[in-house]
């Protein structure tokens, strides 16, 4: 079985002074967060869609989905967590409390709000978990990076070698709770997205191939970027 996991649990705050977290603003027509689950509900292959949100948000998520979009049957509103993976168990909690979920079956994980996600991303994550126990959405290092103490630059890595990590991010869900359950509290801490669990362990994540508009919105600046991809991609269905 495949499933997806929306990550919709956290507020936003770094979007600033907002009444609700920034999934729930609005992008065109519709809000971030619906803009996104229309993206994964395009796929059979999902036996469910979870949406992982903020418990006070539960009801609203629904009715959200109720209002914009049709043949909802698969997508199922969850509580979700403050911190990323920690929504991302909440998650497989719940697969393994309502699915008999054997060695095979995979998870696709994708940030609420990255709304402009494509069919071909989501496809290649779902063929890659397949094929192997995890994989990772990203896109080539343009700029050069820099690494330093704070004062000084302490290296500058060579840049061919280097990619801006994005979403989704895939893997077989009964490994990935193993490798999670192997790590320390102090490796747990330090967890900044799913694909960690497994370099921890010393485990291979596949590179799939992302897309420079598959942007995270998580500043106003990004928002105002959003808008311009969105009236972009209208006006390129409209030629």
């Amino acid at each position: 079985m495949i499933f997806a996991l929306i990550l919709a649990g956290g507020t936003g705050t770094r979007m600033g002074n907002i009444e609700t977290p920034k999934q729930f603003l609005q992008l065109g027509d519709k809000p971030i967060l619906i803009h996104t689950i229309e993206k994964f509900s395009l796929f059979e292959e999902f036996e469910k869609i979870l949406v992982l949100t903020p418990k006070n948000f539960t009801s609203h998520t629904e009715d959200l989905i109720n209002k914009y979009i049709k043949n909802n049957d698969k997508i199922v509103v969850t509580t979700g967590a403050d911190l990323r993976n920690d929504t991302i168990i909440n998650g497989i909690n719940f697969l393994k409390k309502n699915f008999s979920i054997n060695d095979q079956d995979i998870v696709v994980t994708h940030d609420a709000v990255r709304p402009f996600v494509t069919y071909r991303i989501i496809k290649d994550n779902i063929e890659c978990a397949k094929k192997y126990l995890s994989c990772d959405t990203v896109i080539s290092a343009t700029d050069t990076i820099v690494e330093g103490d704070g004062k000084k630059i302490t290296s500058i890595p060579l840049r061919d070698n280097l990619y801006q990590g994005q979403t989704p991010q895939s893997f077989k869900i009964n490994k990935f709770l193993e490798l999670y359950n192997n790590l320390s509290l102090e490796d747990k801490n330090s967890l900044t997205d799913a694909c960690k669990v497994f370099v921890l362990n010393n485990e291979d994540v596949y590179l799939v191939k992302g897309d420079e508009t598959n942007i995270k919105i998580t500043y106003p600046h990004d928002l105002q970027v959003a808008n311009v991809i969105l009236n972009n991609k209208v006006l390129d269905n409209d030629k």
